[in-house]
């Protein structure tokens, strides 16, 4: 799991810098306002970009939780468990951030 954090953390500083200089480093004003945002998110390569960060953070940040709580030294059904609630917990938030960011680009 360590290398799957490993190459998350590689794509997460290449996708927040993506993420950055679109947003702020492009836009005239050095910040998009809301119907910017709406226009920007509504191109599919761009929502489908900004999808797959929000994907990678969600995987960087609970691998980080999982790696945390393995600190404690908890049983191998614990960890199972845990790993189930991970899973869970991220498919939520990532279903959760594309219904919501689907509903402000379309």
């Amino acid at each position: 799991m360590w290398i799957w954090q490993a190459i998350t953390g590689a794509l997460l500083l290449v996708l927040l810098g993506v993420h950055m200089v679109a947003q702020h480093f492009v836009a005239p004003t050095g910040l998009r306002f809301y119907t910017d945002v709406v226009a920007y998110l509504a191109n599919p390569w761009i929502f489908a970009l900004e999808t797959v960060f929000l994907g990678v953070v969600i995987t960087h940040a609970l691998m980080g939780v999982r790696a945390i709580i393995l600190d404690l030294a908890i049983s191998e059904k614990a960890d199972l468990l845990l790993k189930r609630v991970l899973v869970v917990v991220g498919v939520v938030l990532f279903i959760y951030g594309v219904y919501v960011t689907g509903m402000i680009a379309f």
